[in-house]
């Protein structure tokens, strides 16, 4: 028997019991490959740019939060979310670049914190 008759009777097998528990539409639209990009909406480059400083400021504070002490490590990552999460529905562009700026000088404070205490 030769694996590669295997390997595609099997990857048949497979698509064709997909295609009975899943009605015919969903399969196709399953095996568009552009399907995922259609169905999110298409940020601007600036709404882009927002998101990226966002999320490099959070693993920014995750990395420094490293270096706290053990026993407070836990309770620094908590209030970082939470942070985060408080402001998550934030759409004026104005005051999310002012929440970017506050909290890229709080790290800072935090992290000379951490160089004063020897961590």
């Amino acid at each position: 028997m030769n694996v590669s008759w295997f390997v595609s009777s099997l990857a048949g097998a497979v698509f064709i019991v997909c295609f009975y528990i899943i009605n015919e539409s969903t399969v196709f639209e399953l095996l568009n490959p552009f399907h995922w990009m259609e169905s999110r909406m298409a940020l601007s480059l600036e709404d882009f740019l927002v998101r990226a400083g966002v999320l490099k400021l959070y693993r920014h504070a995750l990395r420094i939060s490293r270096r706290a002490p053990s026993h407070a490590r836990a309770d620094l990552r908590q209030i970082i979310r939470q942070e985060m999460e408080n402001n998550r529905n934030c759409n004026d562009k104005q005051r999310i670049r002012f929440l970017i700026s506050d909290g890229l000088e709080r790290v800072k404070r935090l992290n000379e914190t951490l160089d004063m205490q020897g961590h």
